[in-house]
């Protein structure tokens, strides 16, 4: 029996839970790990499947959350919020330049390319590791010292996997590659930031080019080792042969620290059990890990490069003005977002629960999850039969977790779980591997294998299909546009919006900045005052504004950048934080005060319930307005007499009238339709309060159109009612 001998770059040991070629009696010279040209076959069919669905039910406009900074940031090549994403800040602008639809449409159609193509990149992933799976299940041998091990290996390899190169054997790599591929195709959340303006389908796409580079880095070194390991010295094997394929990823690991750093990062521990378990630990002290090392932080700097140079132009948006080292340091560590860490048995327990569910329906409904049994059917047989990529899966999922469920953020907390669900995603195509093998095991015939491996990629796609359409199909999505037209329509010229809602400063931007539309309103995120680069963009957009109240503006500036500079100064100092926050109060009260001599003035009802370091604003604002609703805002009157609100006709497209669908914890059911909601109360509270019945009843009407279940609209439609029948 041919022993592998070691090398300084190769070990000698076989591997735990994996067997290679020529480790057995019998193995041939020539055996080497079967090439499947299928493989590209099926990733091309995966991404034409995808680029068309995507297409199909890619958003038209603007959508809600971040969207409409990053569009406006990657059209005008500004800097968008930490990290940054200097990498699709840049593919995004070209896709901006796009002549066809508008910006908002060009912007999108690259998110669904880059997940189209993520679905296709994990079909090759798959194939890879089925090649290698099919080599390891059909090398292993029979020895005489272990008649135990005999009757196992004889149960275990299934017809079919001694010749992977066969029929059968072909089937057990392209099937499983075809079913993982489509189900990450009609995944929940791959498919729901595929049709909208985001960065994850980039992240993921690039985050699975890194596993196939380095998983087809170990399948050469393995087939070269079978080859040369039964006809000569393995000593001779020069192991650097395909370390072009070890660089390259390198490179795209480096690369892809410049899209969602933390999620790639945390993809380390994963890629290190693969070089582990293919060089062993001599690889870690080797040169080999200092050239990849030097050329990932090569990829990274040409990346980070596109920071500084951003700062050199003028860009509309530089969140951050990351100019300095410190400055490029803190935009890099996103040092603003570090409070929402949180790794307390009760948040961690509460995201466990929160992945639980969002598992529960990535790839089809609780109550089918076929992907998920056969996530962990793959899990287990991997377990037995092929401990490399167990490992390499399990470190995938746990690092993952580990992280994610101590970030507590809202709105795209499902994104920072795509590493996980593509991990669970190659399981299932073990799973499916599973199946095929379980069915060849019993001798069926050759035309039965076949079907019961085309019904179970059928079944299990045909779930994630039917399951996730209704909630991933954004082809009449109109909200966040919507949104911004019904809050502008209420708006007088010149007028000035106060808002803490980012669904609303997020889209308006890209509205006023792309499609320039009413750049006549003065809109002030209250949230983002709090930075000292949000007064740059305000001198852009808004420098009449400044002008009018640069004293107060100068002032809380002066004291904000010191702040930024030394946060823990302020927080340990009572002075230092009064005089802070004294200073916010009276440049927001200097603000609206002077923009009310000019224009009125609104704000958005969430500025009314602020949390706590905010509380001076609304007392000050109830204390010195009558708060008249118009619209989806307030409009600030000093006077307490009836101010006739302006009928206003609210576009509502898909947000209640069955179009689209939203689960429970979508940003539409959380933020957006109780604002409709309550300002239509608000409106016919108003109306009521000034003896306006039958306009008050006309509103409460529309308040329970879109919230049938709410009680404060149907009291308010009861009282007034019975006003309008007894005066």
């Amino acid at each position: 029996m041919a022993r592998r001998r070691s090398t300084n770059n190769q070990p000698a040991q076989a591997t735990s839970g994996e067997k290679t070629a020529g480790s057995g009696p019998g193995a041939k010279a020539d055996r080497q790990i079967p090439l499947s040209q299928g493989g590209p076959f099926c990733a091309g069919l995966v991404f034409l499947i995808a680029i068309v669905l995507y297409g199909w039910t890619l958003a038209p406009t603007v959508t809600l959350v971040d969207s409409g900074e990053l569009i406006v940031v990657a059209h005008f090549l500004g800097v968008a919020h930490p990290p940054g994403f200097p990498l699709w800040t840049m593919l995004a602008h070209v896709a901006s330049l796009m002549p066809w639809g508008s910006v908002a449409t060009r912007v999108n159609f690259s998110s669904a390319v880059f997940a189209a193509v993520a679905s296709a990149m994990l079909t090759l992933v798959v194939a890879e590791l089925m090649i290698v799976a099919s080599y390891v299940s059909s090398s292993t041998g029979v020895t005489k010292r272990n008649p135990r091990q005999n009757k196992k290996t004889r149960s275990d390899n299934q017809p079919g996997e001694t010749a992977a190169g066969s029929d059968i054997g072909r089937l057990f790599v392209l099937a499983p590659a075809l079913g993982a591929g489509l189900l990450t195709a009609f995944s929940r959340t791959l498919w729901s930031y595929a049709t909208i303006a985001e960065v994850y389908t980039l992240n993921t796409l690039l985050i699975l080019l890194i596993f196939f580079l380095m998983l087809r880095w170990r399948r050469r070194i393995i087939e070269d080792r079978t080859r040369i390991g039964a006809t000569a010295n393995a000593a001779a094997l020069a192991v650097t042969a395909h370390d072009a394929l070890l660089y390259a990823g390198a490179l795209v690991f480096g690369i892809a620290l410049g899209v969602h750093h933390v999620t790639v990062a945390l993809m380390l521990p994963a890629l290190g059990i693969v070089v582990y378990r293919t060089e062993g630990p001599r690889f870690f002290t080797s040169k080999r890990l200092l050239y990849a090392a030097l050329v990932s932080l090569a990829g990274l700097f040409a990346v980070y490069a596109y920071l500084p140079l951003a700062m050199s132009g003028t860009p509309i948006i530089s969140w951050g003005n990351p100019r300095s080292l410190q400055e490029i340091w803190w935009h890099l560590t996103g040092r603003q977002y570090q409070v929402f860490f949180a790794f307390t048995p009760k948040d961690i327990g509460n995201h466990l629960a929160e992945f639980g569910r969002m598992a529960l329906r990535e790839f089809g409904v609780w109550w089918a999850p076929m992907a998920l049994l056969l996530a962990a059917a793959g899990f287990g047989t991997l377990f037995k039969r092929d401990r490399t990529t167990f490992w390499f899966l399990a470190l995938i999922l746990s690092a993952d977790l580990a992280y994610a469920v101590g970030y507590d953020i809202a709105e795209d907390k499902d994104a920072y779980y795509l590493p996980a669900f593509t991990s669970m995603a190659i399981a299932a195509g073990f799973g499916l591997r599973w199946v095929i093998q379980s069915c060849a095991g019993r001798r069926w015939p050759r035309k039965g294998v076949y079907f019961a491996a085309a019904f179970s990629v059928l079944l299990a796609s045909a779930i994630a299909l039917a399951a996730n359409w209704p909630f991933n199909n954004r082809r009449h999505y109109f909200i966040a546009h919507d949104y911004v037209e019904n809050i502008l329509g209420a708006i007088e010229p010149h007028g000035l919006l106060l808002t803490f809602d980012w669904q609303v400063a997020s889209p308006l931007l890209y509205v006023q900045e792309v499609e320039q539309h009413r750049r006549d309103v003065k809109v002030l995120d209250v949230n983002l005052l709090r930075r000292p680069w949000y007064f740059d963009y305000l001198r852009h957009a808004q420098p009449d504004l400044v002008e009018r109240s640069r004293d107060k503006i100068d002032a809380f500036t002066a004291d904000l950048k010191a702040w930024e500079r030394n946060p823990g100064l302020y927080a340990a100092d009572p002075v230092l934080n009064r005089r802070i926050t004294t200073l916010f109060q009276e440049m927001l009260q200097a603000i609206v005060t002077n923009e009310k001599r000019i224009a009125p003035v609104y704000i958005t009802s969430d500025v009314l319930f602020p949390d706590q370091r905010d509380s001076e604003l609304p007392r000050w604002i109830n204390q010195t307005y009558q708060l008249v609703p118009q619209g989806l805002v307030f409009e600030l009157a000093r006077d307490p007499t009836f101010h006739d609100p302006r009928d206003v006709q609210l576009l509502t497209r898909g947000l209640a009238d069955g179009t689209l669908r939203f689960e429970k914890d979508d940003v539409v059911n959380l933020k957006v339709l109780p604002v409709y909601t309550t300002m239509l109360i608000n409106r016919g509270r108003y109306l009521a309060l000034f003896n306006q019945q039958e306009r008050a009843i006309a509103a409460f009407q529309q308040a329970l159109a879109l919230s049938p279940n709410s009680a404060a609209a149907q009291k308010g439609l009861e009282e007034s009612r019975r006003k309008l029948r007894s005066p």
